[in-house]
This record gives C-alpha cells, structure tokens and sequence, in this order.
C-alpha cells in the first residue's frame, strides 16, 4: 500500500510538472508570438528600397536660384510636373543644394523624392512674392478638411501647406539635414492679432497617400503645424528636429491625422504647442467622417513644450 501510495504520489507530481511546463511553454510561444508580429509591424515600415530612384535632376536645371532673394516657385513647381513621368520608369529624385531657396507653395507627386542637401534651406514666401510683405492674402487658399468642417483659425478655407500632396504614393522628403523655414513669425502676428481670413498653412501637408517618408530634416519657425499626415496609411517619419518658440501659436510639431500604420521616431521638437498630437478629424465633424488612427508607433521622442 505505501509502495502504491508513493507510486501515486510520483506520477502526480510528474503530471503536476508537466502541466506547469506546458502553460511556461505556452506563455513563452505566446509572447514570442506576439513580439514577432510587432518585429513584423515596424519592419514593414522601412523604406530602404523607395528612395532609390532611376533618374535625378537639380532645381537649378529649372532656373532655380539659392540666393534667398530669387522666388523659386515656379522653379520647384516645373521640376515636380517634369519628373513625374518618371513615375513609372523607376521614379525620380529633386536635389536642392546648398543656398536659401525662397519659395512659394508647391505640390509633391507620386514615385519622388525631394532632397535637401546639406546646408540648403528652403524659405516660405509671403504671398508668393519676391520679398517678404506684411500681407499673406495673396497665399493659396483650399478648402477644409472634411472632417474638419471649417477652418481652425478663422471660418472658411485654409491656406495650403508650402509641401503639398495629395493621393500619392511612395514620396520621400528627405536630405542631409537641409531645413524647411517657415519663416512663420507674420503669421503668428496677424493670428494674434485676429486678422487671419483663413486657417495659416502647415510645413508638410500628405493627404490621401500611401507609402510616405519624411526623415533627416530640420524644420523651424512653421506659421502653424509642421508636418500634417492626414488620411493616409505606411508613413515613416525618421530623424528630424522641429524648432519654434515656446511662444507661438499652435506650432505643433508631429500631427498624424487619421492615418494607419505610422512610426514616428528619434525626434527632437521644441514647439509652442503639442509636440506630437494623435488626431482623428474635429469635434463632430471628426465623429461625422468616420476614420481613426490606428496602428501608431512612438518611440525615442524629445520634446520640449509649453
């Protein structure tokens, strides 16, 4: 009977044991599984392959001239509607190279790159004009966002970013560290001072896209947001540095707006609002249309704001 007993006793604590093995080898495949799918979700966000393009040109084949004075819009414009045939010819690239590029708003295309070498640093016009004016009304204006409903800043349209895109894929603003001035302090003046007839434009505005990189860029002074994804979906946003004062107005720095699958990393903003602000349209407009973001990743963010 103690033999039995003892015999009894073994192959319980034997099944015992291997009932435990079984849920830490089960709890082990669980979590493996799980971190392979979010190894399998952030890789599925590099872009090493899309900024190799078959062709290139510089925005000074186009007249453009970096002397920070010469107003480069039609240039940057011309470049754009000339490499977008390359599209389905292994895309195309757009270096802009040392000098301060004075510029209007312009609009990006499909299967492109837009490159800002080292020290070259594209300036926002006021109102598409040679010099800079005490007056934006001659800035293009659009309509709002539909989920949205009207204007932030004032009722009404907005005035388009200084990047602009819309239904693209596989776009690349990039360079070696070259900067995006918005030159945005008349903006906030006449926003403080009520004198706005429409919302202010952001840096980078990407809408209804796919396939988007914007990485190894510096940006300051935005008149509003700086880079503004909206109804977009695979968007890398890598390695940039976005200043302001603390001061000004609504400058915030990342603004992913109903958007799917984005990563935002190694940041650094100093901005006079949010530094990152997750966004799925406004108020009932937002709940009207519809579209959350979703499958968004954060990581190695600096941020310095009020």
């Amino acid at each position: 009977m103690e033999w039995l007993w003892r015999s009894s006793s073994l192959r319980l604590q034997v099944t015992e044991r291997v009932w435990m093995l079984a849920v830490v080898l089960g709890m082990l495949t669980l979590t493996s599984g799980v971190e392979s799918r979010k190894a399998r979700i952030l890789d599925s966000f590099e872009y090493s392959a899309i900024s190799c393009r078959a062709h290139s040109a510089s925005i000074t084949d186009f007249g453009g001239v970096g002397d920070g004075q010469t107003l480069n819009t039609k240039a940057f414009q011309a470049a754009v509607n000339k490499l977008s045939q390359y599209g389905s010819d292994g895309g195309a690239r757009l270096f802009v190279p040392a000098g301060k590029w004075l510029t209007g708003s312009f609009n990006l295309t499909s299967h492109f790159t837009l490159y800002l070498q080292k020290d070259a640093v594209l300036l926002a016009s006021q109102s598409g004009r040679r010099v800079l004016s005490q007056d934006v009304a001659g800035w293009p204006v659009i309509d709002p966002l539909p989920s949205y409903g009207h204007g932030r800043d004032a009722a009404g349209g907005r005035y388009i970013s200084l990047i602009f895109g819309a239904n693209l894929t596989d776009v690349v603003v990039t360079g070696d560290n070259g900067t995006i001035d918005g030159q945005g302090a008349l903006w906030w003046q006449k926003f403080h001072g009520k004198k706005l007839k429409y919302t202010r434009p952001y840096l980078i505005e990407i809408m209804h896209s796919d396939y988007i990189q914007i990485s190894n860029l510096t940006f300051v002074n935005s008149p509003s947001w700086n880079v503004h994804p909206v109804y977009s979906s695979n968007i890398l946003i890598q390695g940039i540095t976005i200043l302001a004062p603390i001061t000004s107005p609504n400058t915030d720095g990342v603004n992913p707006d109903s958007c799917t699958n984005t990563r935002i990393e190694d940041v650094y903003i100093v901005s006079g609002d949010d530094c990152i602000a997750v966004k799925s349209g406004w108020d009932k407009y937002g709940i009207a249309y519809g579209m959350p973001t979703k499958r968004l990743f954060v990581r190695r963010l600096t941020c310095i704001s009020p």
